[in-house]
C-alpha cells in the first residue's frame, strides 16, 4: 500500500520538523543555563 506509505513519511517529515522547532528554545537555554552553571559550580566531570 504505497498511499498509507507515503502519508506516513509526510507525517513523519511534518514530526521531525515540529520536533526540531520545538526543541531549538530548550537546545539554547540548556546551552546557556549549562555554561553559567559549569562557571559557577566546578564539577568532578
Amino acid at each position: 500500500m504505497p498511499v498509507f506509505r507515503a502519508i506516513a513519511d509526510v507525517l513523519r517529515q511534518i514530526g521531525g520538523a515540529i520536533a526540531t522547532v520545538v526543541t531549538l528554545p530548550f537546545r539554547a537555554l540548556a546551552r546557556l543555563f549549562g555554561g553559567a552553571s559549569s562557571t559557577t559550580r566546578r564539577s568532578g566531570a
